[in-house]
């Protein structure tokens, strides 16, 4: 019973023990299948992940090789294009090649023609040469000679006339340029001012009970005044101060300087005033000795007589145009030195001929005739030499000139009247006074045209040939310069000259 009860505990137990075990070994087995599956899971992820990473990879290099075949294939096109273009190159050069090839055939064609004609021309000489030859041969040796002499010169005679022409052309227009040079560096290194003059001086008084001592007991003291300079003495409504009016400006600053001591002294009555006019009058003649000297000292000038300084410095007081003749003398003088000068020609003579070639407006007041006729006869009978005359006599172009000299001194006078602030005479008045005169010219019967030359000093008037004889010329010159006298207002002189032309005109046909 025990064992029985031992056996059937020992086969419970075993039992148990068998159930046991078999239930730990399903938990066993579960846990087994249950890592089974897991790792199946995960090789499956990762079989997953590496077939998505090499499907990437394929497609990366897919791309890569389908970019790089397009590249190949652009640089294929690129490079197919270039070929391209080069044979289109090479096929314009080819044409442009059997383009000039064609025109090089055509003129060696004209050449070859060119050739054949002077090849037949060259024929058609050698048979005329032959047959002049034939000709000499009955010839003498001498005759054979001077005809050939002749045909030497002729052929030199013609070079030398276009070389002649072609240096001649040059020359000109070096000397154009050389001139140019010369003139303007002339004007620049002379020293220049503006004019300046009046036809009036203006004497303060200390009070205006002055002006009734001047005036005098009925006017004497003043018509004595006017009597002995000249010059008209204006009072009038100006406070303290009277006028002097007179176109001689020498009379004028004799008159001016009077008053002025006149005034200073008080002792006016004729006896004084005449007195000191006389006084003044000398003054101003050693003023212009005084004068002439220091302008042929600074000037360099040696040698001239003492009547002619005198008139040199006289030229202090006179004005032309506004411009003070002699520091515009002075100034023709300088500018004719430095052109000399470039020249390689005599300074002094041009100096001096600079210097006198207005010496006639000194004493063209007293003399009839143009101021430069009057200075010309004035050098003459001073001893200057004729050189110095002719400068004198032709600086306005009246004469034919016979020296360097004389064109000169007629470019520096051109230069000093013409330069900026020379002369005072607006542009208005100036052109007003030119139309002027060609409308008076103008206005007489039988004239076509006249034209103002030379600033104003002349008047040039063509006549109809058909309307006018030649008994008319010279009477209505006579009767223009009477009516320009009349009705201008001008310095100096104005010379008319007229002419009368007759022109015939036909056609070649």
């Amino acid at each position: 019973m025990q064992y029985a009860l031992a056996l059937l505990a020992f086969i419970a137990g075993s039992g148990l023990t068998y159930a046991v075990l078999r239930l730990w070994d399903n938990s066993k087995m579960n846990g087994v299948k249950r890592q089974i599956s897991a790792m199946l899971k995960e090789a499956e992820e990762n079989s997953e992940r590496i077939r998505q990473s090499q499907i990437a990879e394929t497609r990366e290099e897919v791309n890569r090789m389908r970019q790089e075949a397009q590249r190949d294939i652009k640089e294929r096109r690129l490079e197919i294009q270039r070929t391209e273009r080069k044979l289109e190159q090479k096929e314009d050069n080819l044409d442009k090649k059997i383009e000039r090839a064609s025109r090089k055939e055509d003129e060696l064609k004209s050449r070859q023609e060119d050739l054949e004609k002077r090849r037949a021309d060259l024929e058609a000489a050698i048979q005329q040469q032959e047959t002049k030859l034939q000709e000499i041969a009955a010839m003498s040796r001498e005759e054979a000679q001077e005809i050939l002499i002749q045909r030497t010169e002729a052929d030199a005679k013609h070079i030398l006339g276009l070389k002649m022409k072609e240096l001649d052309e040059q020359f000109q227009r070096e000397a154009e340029r050389k001139s140019r040079d010369i003139i303007i560096g002339a004007m620049q290194r002379c020293a220049v001012e503006s004019a300046g003059e009046s036809s009036i001086s203006v004497v303060p008084l200390p009070s205006e009970e002055m002006k009734g001592r001047i005036i005098g007991r009925e006017g004497r003291n003043i018509r004595t005044f006017e009597s002995l300079t000249g010059v008209d003495l204006i009072i009038d409504d100006t406070p303290e101060a009277v006028t002097l009016s007179s176109f001689d400006p020498i009379r004028r600053e004799i008159a001016r300087r009077a008053m002025e001591r006149l005034v200073v002294d008080g002792r006016i009555h004729p006896a004084r005033i005449e007195e000191l006019i006389e006084k003044a009058a000398r003054d101003i003649d050693d003023e212009m000795i005084s004068e002439g000297e220091n302008v042929i000292l600074e000037l360099g000038i040696k040698n001239m007589n003492n009547e002619l300084v005198r008139t040199i410095g006289q030229l202090k007081f006179r004005f032309s145009y506004g411009q003070n003749v002699l520091s515009h003398s002075m100034e023709v003088a300088q500018i004719a030195g430095i052109i000399a000068a470039e020249l390689g020609v005599d300074e002094e003579i041009a100096r001096r001929g600079g210097l006198l070639h207005d010496i006639g407006k000194a004493i063209d007041r007293q003399t009839e005739g143009p101021h430069a006729e009057i200075g010309a006869d004035l050098a003459r009978r001073l001893g200057e030499r004729p050189e110095i005359v002719s400068c004198i006599a032709c600086h306005h172009d009246s004469l034919e000139v016979s020296s360097i000299y004389e064109v000169i001194v007629s470019i520096a006078d051109a230069i000093s009247a013409a330069r900026p602030g020379a002369r005072r005479e607006s542009l208005d008045a100036y052109i007003k006074r030119l139309e002027k005169l060609e409308e008076i010219a103008q206005g007489f019967e039988g004239v076509t045209k006249a034209y103002a030359m030379q600033a104003g000093r002349e008047v040039r008037v063509v006549l109809n040939a058909e309307r006018t004889d030649d008994g008319a010329v010279h009477k209505l010159a006579f009767d223009i310069a009477r009516r320009v006298e009349a009705e201008l207002k001008y310095p100096g002189q104005i010379k008319v000259s007229v002419s009368r032309e007759t022109k015939a005109s036909e056609f070649a046909k």
